[in-house]
């Protein structure tokens, strides 16, 4: 099987790597060279468009930031048309499931197959291929895909028939993540306005009822000046900008992800949005008074 990949970012670089080592012949492109010339010396073969990536392709895998860009890469760049007659396209960036519906209608309608299908996981899950999976897609597509996905992650999920499905479970994911991370961070400032040691702090509660992934996760990086970045604060500020429209379209309150919302934009009005999410902690401390 060939494979276009389109998104060597953080985590699709060793997606792709990964779908390599499974035997998988992967024809990759970014808009960074250096990522491209990564996934050749893995065993990846080169591609100079998005377009070259998906020629003749028997599937192809977009790892982009949002829908706006898989629109581009599909219909802008020529992508989709360059796929072989039957090929299947692999939606896995974090996109509205509106969008997502919207940009399957227009695959589907060329004779192709689409599967909508987020990921969770970060860099860690990408790396390791256990990422967790949330494939929406007919039966039958869904399991034509399965080796391909399964090469990706090790938590595998057919969540519904319909494109939008697994992008929905995803933006409720989103919801807690964000959620969770703000509520850690407000915590850890409590904690150090009254004087307590931030590693003594994350020790206790890292045992207690009230932990919880996010807080083991990102409560050590909370900690240190410049955390490496594996998951962006502005990655939040879109992720739970949609979780608010999607609660809009539904007639849905969502009003604890539209506080944590508001904490991710004042810390990317910060200047902090390109740093680690665990970041948004800055914010706290600055409404403790703590910086």
């Amino acid at each position: 099987m060939i494979v276009g990949f389109v998104g060597l970012g953080a985590m699709g670089l060793p997606m792709a790597q990964n779908l390599v080592k499974r035997q998988f012949r992967v024809r990759g492109f970014d808009m960074r060279r250096e990522a491209v010339q990564a996934l050749e010396g893995a065993g990846g073969m080169p591609a100079g468009s998005a377009r070259e990536a998906a020629e003749g392709a028997d599937a192809l895998v977009l790892m982009v930031v949002n829908a706006a860009q898989a629109e581009s890469v599909l219909f802008d760049a020529g992508a989709l048309d360059a796929l072989a007659p039957g090929a299947t396209v692999i939606l896995m960036a974090t996109c509205p499931p509106a969008a997502a519906k919207a940009v399957a209608d227009r695959v589907v309608a060329t004779g192709r197959s689409f599967v909508d299908a987020p990921v969770s996981g970060g860099v860690v899950g990408a790396t390791a291929g256990t990422l967790t999976i949330m494939a929406a897609a007919p039966q039958a597509i869904f399991d034509a895909a399965k080796p391909l996905l399964s090469a990706l992650g090790d938590k595998l999920f057919h969540v519904g028939q319909e494109p939008g499905q697994g992008s929905a479970v995803k933006t409720v994911n989103q919801l807690m993540c964000g959620v969770h991370i703000a509520a850690a961070a407000e915590a850890l400032a409590l904690a150090e306005k009254a004087g307590i040691d931030g590693k003594i702090f994350l020790e206790i509660l890292g045992g207690s009822a009230a932990s919880s992934w996010m807080l083991k996760d990102r409560g050590p990086r909370m900690l240190e000046d410049e955390p490496r970045v594996t998951s962006a604060v502005d990655i939040f500020v879109k992720d739970l900008g949609i979780v608010l429209d999607a609660g809009r379209a539904s007639k849905a309150a969502t009003p604890l992800a539209a506080l944590a919302h508001q904490l991710f934009l004042s810390a990317s009005a910060q200047g902090l949005g390109g740093q680690d999410d665990s970041q948004v902690v800055e914010v706290y401390r600055a409404l403790a008074g703590l910086k």
